[in-house]
């Protein structure tokens, strides 16, 4: 336990240059209190005290502002940086050395049973704000751009962004050219199939007005 917990110190000392020493990592790191935390409460839920468990996630939900679920699995050297407003699902996988960032939601997306949250293998990482949903899988070594609603599995490698999520990168090279300042927006393409259908519609009401002025019976 105390190796796990010293790996876990020099994980932020690696990750994050504003680490000073080991007193203030231990004091004040929200994200380091969460994961110890969390390992409390998954030792308890395999042991089936599932209620004590869940006791334990919600205390450090209220003093982090994060929310691991007990049934989550958690690899190695997990970082979570900031982390307030971050969500875990109870069928999550996630690798080691793994790095997360604030509000970030790793959940599912209904009431369906059995895995439901997603896999994210070693060395994932998952910007700020960034949405991974459903029973999907984050390959090694990939990248999810900030703001990202994610409902596709990723193949390693890869860097995906967008709303919905596309990917970007694969190996370092580029797939398809992609402005940040114009990424896609389902909501527009959505009024602009509507807009076309109103259109449609106006054209055949006024073909049938016109038929029906013709036959003498408007």
């Amino acid at each position: 336990m105390f190796r796990r917990m010293r790996e876990d110190i020099q994980c932020i000392f690696e990750q994050d240059p504003a680490a000073r020493s080991t007193i203030e990592v231990v004091l004040t790191y929200s994200g380091l209190h969460a994961i110890w935390a969390h390992r409390i409460a998954h030792a308890l839920y395999k042991r089936n005290f599932r209620f004590m468990a869940r006791v334990v996630s919600q205390v450090s939900r209220f003093f982090t502002g994060i929310e691991i679920h007990p049934g989550a699995k958690i690899g190695r050297r997990f970082f979570i940086d900031h982390g307030m407003g971050i969500v875990i699902g109870e069928t999550c996988e996630i690798g080691n050395d793994v790095t997360i960032y604030q509000g970030v939601t790793l959940g599912g997306t209904g009431k369906e049973k059995g895995k439901r949250h997603p896999t994210l293998h070693d060395n994932v990482l998952v910007a700020t704000g960034a949405k991974v949903l459903g029973s999907i899988t984050i390959g090694e070594r990939s990248k999810v751009g900030a703001g990202s609603v994610v409902l596709k599995d990723v193949p390693p490698d890869a860097t995906v962004v967008g709303i919905p999520g596309k990917v970007v990168m694969m190996n370092g090279m580029k797939v398809e050219r992609h402005d940040h300042q114009n990424l896609p927006d389902p909501v527009a393409d959505v009024c602009s199939r509507l807009e076309a259908e109103i259109q449609r519609l106006e054209k055949r009401i006024e073909q049938i007005e016109k038929q029906e002025v013709k036959e003498g019976r408007y």
